[in-house]
């Protein structure tokens, strides 16, 4: 039977949320300032695209200040971060829906989440076990995250219904306001809503990982097995590159919380090999991509995608290989589970160095195309 909540518990959440919601209000008025000035979305995307993580990301590492109560000593480092990455966004001069412009826009969030890990951990980011805990946070983010956006797209869509039948056509309020106000607005009280349950129930991305990560091993074990049965080469274009990275994104997201929900003196299992089975067939699938990105820069050249692309993939190709090689170690019993912990929380920041560097060099050294 679930403990009745405390009142002085009750009454805290109760003021912080009121915290929170406000936030999310300033985040959805921010996202609003720039049409006051002229800068409409509909006009203007490629102003929003690359803005659009610091509409919300700076109030999200204001919340997570306000709660850890940090050193003072890394507040300026916090705010010159999001103040250099304002000025690269909007001082490069893109060419408009050119290919750095797209690649600059992915790549800004990810190296900015680093910042804010580091105001979630209270500037302990050294440790390893607040790296872990900053990475719960970002899959119980992205989970809830998802909730409230299916929640929002329920609402709209009976909005949509109930107003048709006075013949007032409501979508151009949708787009203007509903959808970006609420697109940053939903960060910051997802984000609240993973902080006010923990401990109070198991988190849903270890779960949803030990549901799913069977599921990716057959999944990938088909595709390699289909893909040298037919003989077919891997048709590496855009849109195929994001996909596959993604894929194996997502099954290192699967290891690391698989590896938050695992208790390190738990003997090897059968959950064990099947991981082993993934990062394997993972592993496999990023060679297989390489070598054919290889050849397209070989057959026509260098590209903005292309080398991104190549860089991401030797990033995760690392990561996995040593994945790999500390989980057979510890399976023999000769390295302890958590040296598989720490290694990839040690490799959360590699990551987004190479996303500043997408971000900072790329650019120009593509002449903004």
């Amino acid at each position: 039977m679930t403990e009745p909540v405390k009142p002085n518990i009750a009454e805290s959440n109760y003021q912080e949320g009121i915290l929170v919601f406000g936030l999310a209000f300033a985040a959805a008025l921010l996202i609003k300032l720039p049409s006051f000035f002229g800068i409409d979305l509909d006009q203007n995307d490629g102003f929003y695209i690359r803005n659009l993580s610091l509409f919300v990301l700076p109030i999200l590492s204001g919340y997570f200040v306000w709660k850890r109560r940090p050193d003072t000593r890394i507040l300026p480092w916090l705010a010159l971060s999001f103040a250099v990455a304002l000025v690269f966004a909007n001082s490069y001069p893109f060419e408009p829906e050119g290919h750095t412009e797209a690649l600059f826009a992915m790549h800004l969030p990810i190296a900015l989440w680093l910042i804010v890990g580091i105001a979630y951990t209270g500037g302990q980011w050294n440790k390893a076990a607040e790296r872990m805990n900053f990475i719960r946070f970002s899959g119980e983010l992205f989970i809830y995250y998802v909730l409230i956006a299916l929640g929002g797209a329920v609402l709209m869509g009976f909005m949509a219904m109930i107003f048709q039948t006075i013949d007032i056509d409501i979508e151009p309020f949708f787009e203007s306001w509903v959808l970006p106000c609420g697109a940053v607005g939903a960060v910051v009280v997802a984000s609240w809503l993973v902080e006010i349950k923990q401990g109070i129930a198991e988190n849903l991305a270890p779960i949803l990982a030990r549901l799913f990560t069977p599921m990716f091993a057959i999944v990938l074990i088909t595709f390699l097995g289909t893909l040298l049965y037919t003989g077919q080469p891997l048709e590496i274009e855009r849109n195929v590159l994001i996909a596959f990275d993604l894929l194996l994104v997502v099954v290192l997201g699967l290891l690391l919380y698989s590896i938050s929900a695992r208790k390190h003196e738990s003997p090897p299992g059968l959950f064990d090999i099947i991981l082993i089975v993934l990062l394997v067939s993972a592993l496999f699938a990023d060679a297989i991509a390489l070598g054919a990105i290889f050849g397209r820069i070989t057959e026509f050249g260098l590209t903005p995608n292309r080398v991104v692309a190549l860089g991401m993939n030797v990033i995760l190709l690392i990561n996995l290989v040593w994945s790999v090689v500390l989980y057979i170690r510890f399976m023999r019993g000769r390295a302890l589970f958590s040296s598989l912990e720490k290694w990839q929380t040690d490799y959360i920041p590699v990551y987004a160095i190479w996303a500043t560097i997408v971000v900072i060099i790329f650019p120009p050294l593509f002449g903004y195309i």
